[in-house]
């Protein structure tokens, strides 16, 4: 996409990128930051067309998290195994605390950077303040790679290797808290069990 489309493409890549998270930042923006040290386009160009990138993905996401609303998110969760209404009323209470640092900063986290947006969108945040959050993080995030990108040229791959490391941990540490809730439901599950049977 950036041979045949310059930085427009490697927007074109990042805005995909928050619509299907297996699609690396990671390696896009790096990438991006080897081309334009080609001179196939500027650093700067690069930087805004890879945060238009990203806020044009994160506003899909937040359009489709308010078409969802908060009655169907509900309604979804009902049906899920081991999820109650408490657990929905507790995410909101956060998302109206912590909402605004959790859409800024997740948008330097992997897999999270594409899924903050649908909750901002459930819980209707003020677009302008979600559209200033995203453009700030994104700018941030990228900027961060295309310049490394840039600065190791041919070699920018080992920016790629080495995030590559963060994503797993950060993976890691997401199955590993669904496994504990998923494993504390059970047992307290088993408990109410035990107690009715007694």
């Amino acid at each position: 996409m950036m041979d045949s489309l310059g930085a427009p493409g490697a927007g074109l890549a990042i805005a995909l990128e928050n619509l299907f998270p297996p699609l690396p930042s990671e390696v896009i923006l790096p990438l991006a930051g080897f081309a334009a040290s080609q001179g196939k386009f500027g650093v700067v160009e690069a930087l805004i067309w890879t945060t238009a990138g990203s806020v044009i993905g994160a506003l899909a996401l937040y359009a489709i998290g308010a078409l969802l609303g908060r009655e169907r998110t509900v309604a979804i969760a009902a049906r899920l195994p081991l999820v109650k209404a408490s657990d929905i009323q507790r995410t909101e209470k956060w998302f109206a605390r912590h909402g605004t640092k959790a859409v800024f900063f997740g948008r330097m986290i992997p897999i999270f950077r594409s899924m903050i947006s649908l909750p901002a969108g459930i819980e209707r945040m003020r677009l302008p303040v979600f559209l200033a959050l995203t453009t700030a993080g994104s700018l941030i995030w990228n900027a961060a790679f295309i310049l490394i990108g840039h600065a190791l040229g041919a070699r920018w791959h080992q920016v790629s290797d080495l995030v590559g490391l963060y994503s797993k941990g950060v993976i890691a540490v997401a199955v590993l808290a669904v496994l504990a809730f998923v494993a504390l439901r059970i047992r307290r599950a088993r408990k109410g069990e035990h107690r009715s049977a007694g």
